[in-house]
Formats: C-alpha cells, structure tokens, sequence
C-alpha cells in the first residue's frame, strides 16, 4: 500500500517503510453487557533513533489498575496486510471485526477472542478522509487520527488469568494513532453508554505543531440517530468555552447547524506508555470509568433552543495531559 492510498484507509497499517521516529497503534475499548467488565487493549509498534529499542507491542488495560499490563514483542513478531487492517503480533490478531489474544507475563495468561459486528466508523470521503478530514493529506502532521468504530457489538469471552470476562452483548469503540509523537497536550473523551437513544461521542482538543508554531486543532464527532455529526477545526466550527476543573471538564463547541456541550467528571485513571519521537517513553494517565453529561442541539443560530439529545454517557475513556492552559491559545483555523 503506498501512502497515496492508504490517506483513504485510515484504519490500515500505515509504517511500511518507516523505521525511526514513528509509532502506530490501536485503542480497543470493549465493555460487558451489565457493564461490571471493562477491557482497553492496545496493539502496536515503536520505532525510536535507537534501532536496538524497536519492538510491537500489546497493551492490555482495566479500571482500577495502577499501570497496564505491558508485553513486548521483536518487531519480527509484528506483520501487517497492505490491503486492508490486518494486523498480527506473534499469536495475536488484530483486526475492525474483532481480536484475538494470547499473551502470557509473570502474572498469568490473557487469551480470547472477540467478534464485532454493526462497526460505525467516522466516514471516509473523497476531500475528507475520515477524522482527520482534509489535513490527512498534510504529510508533516506530528500525529494523524482515525476513529474506526465509534459504537459496535460484542460477542466473546477474554480469559484473563483463570478468570473469564464475558463481553457477550457487550460494546466496544475502536481508534488508531500514527506518527511521530503525540501531541504536547490534549484532552480526550470517548464513551457510547447512553440511556434510550443509542450515541457515541467523540472529543479531542490538542495543541500541534503548525507552520513553525503551535495551535489548538479539535476534532468533534457524535453518532446519533445513524449520522455521525462532525465538529471541527476543518468544518469552520469552533470552541466557544473550555473550562478545566479539579473534577469536571467543561467544552461546548458549535458550527453552523449545530451546538455540542460536554461536561465530563474527571478521575483516577491508569498510566499508559505512550509515544514521543517513536519511542514509549512518555506517560499518559487515561480514566476509563469517567461519566460524560452531553447535550446536542441542532438546527441554525436562533433555532436551538430544544436540545436534539441530552444525556449522560457512562464507561467513559479520558486524557487530560499536558499544559491545558495552552490549549486555549490559537484556537482559530491554521
């Protein structure tokens, strides 16, 4: 796959070729049925300066835990179709229908499987190639995006350490990240358990490099009612608060058609490795037990004054890393 085509094939392995200063991975967020369950899994390869350091890696993630459960393979061990998101690290498969697991470390073994179906992931189009819209195209990005599934269903069962989580009826979201580095700082909110209407959201607001200076981009999106609705830098939209707690998290953003008004609670999290310059050697402190109070209003300026869906998102995933405070600074379109 050349890089031409894989813009238009977000959910693809994009590092063919690339072996310093470049990372990859993929988030799995998979919760049970009755909600008592729920597992991050997050497959990947690193590859610093130091060619010696290389390596695929599986991270595996539970609320309640200090640190995941890191297992790092030789990059020999990581192999990847050029048609379409395929990927294997050693016994384990990662794929936009399912994973399959089998990884074992002093404390045990984690082994399953689990299959997806009804994946809804951010459109791909010709000018606007999924999340990123037509930044993709920009190939200096320190950090390009894909959300591959915002909201799915789940049949199967992880054994983990003698003890089965069941994720049978359960749902799941499903992204990627692939660059160099993660940005300076950034906040991120993802949940898809709501009461009645079935709806997923998606949030990130980071600070990156941007023609020899740095800037606030964000990316919205929110499933609802079989649309995803997009709200972002790329869109004309803007961010018209953002306020940062020592508990809650306040962000409304609004375009054209539509006003979106996030309240999150902030929490104890767990802390994920996460790339700078292609090596794991930063930290990131990510809550994945958060509760997100959303509220959609659509139609234009003067005709908002109903809310097209209110709610409170529970199984939430949230990242606050960084100099939040500079997230405020050149919020206007690069």
């Amino acid at each position: 796959m050349n890089g031409l085509v894989s813009i238009w094939r977000p959910a693809a392995y994009h590092g063919f070729g690339r072996r310093r200063r470049f990372f990859e991975g993929w988030y799995y967020k998979s919760v049970s049925a009755d909600e008592s369950a729920t597992l991050a899994v997050i497959p990947g390869i690193s590859f610093p300066d130091d060619a010696a350091a290389a390596h695929a890696f599986v991270m595996v993630a539970e609320p309640g835990a200090d640190k995941p459960r890191y297992f790092r393979f030789p990059v020999s061990a990581f192999s990847a179709s050029r048609r379409r998101f395929d990927v294997r690290i050693g016994p384990n498969r990662f794929a936009g229908d399912g994973l399959e697991l089998d990884l074992a470390d002093d404390r045990g073994r984690i082994r399953g499987r689990l299959d997806f179906t009804g994946v809804r992931p951010w459109p791909v189009r010709p000018l606007s190639p999924g999340a990123m819209g037509w930044y993709a195209f920009v190939p200096t990005m320190e950090c390009y995006h894909g959300v591959l599934s915002f909201d799915h269903d789940i049949r199967g069962t992880i054994e983990m350490d003698g003890s089965a989580r069941d994720f049978g009826g359960g749902r799941g979201y499903l992204e990627k990240d692939w660059g160099v580095s993660m940005p300076a700082s950034w906040i991120w909110i993802q949940t898809n358990h709501f009461d009645g209407e079935r709806a997923s959201l998606f949030a990130s607001i980071a600070r990156i490099p941007w023609r020899g200076r740095s800037v606030t981009g964000f990316l919205f999106g929110f499933l609802f009612r079989g649309r995803v609705h997009r709200l972002a830098t790329y869109t004309g939209a803007r961010i018209t608060a953002l306020e940062v707690g020592p508990g809650t998290i306040r962000v409304a953003v609004e375009g054209r058609r539509a006003r979106l008004e996030i309240e999150a609670d902030r929490s104890e999290g767990v802390e994920l490795p996460a790339p700078s310059f292609g090596d794991m050697t930063s930290k990131v402190r990510e809550t994945l037990r958060s509760r997100v109070r959303v509220r959609w209003t659509a139609g234009g300026p003067g005709k908002r004054d109903e809310a097209a869906f209110s709610g409170t998102g529970r199984n939430a995933g949230l990242e606050l890393v960084g100099d939040i405070a500079g997230l405020m600074k050149g919020l206007k379109r690069p």
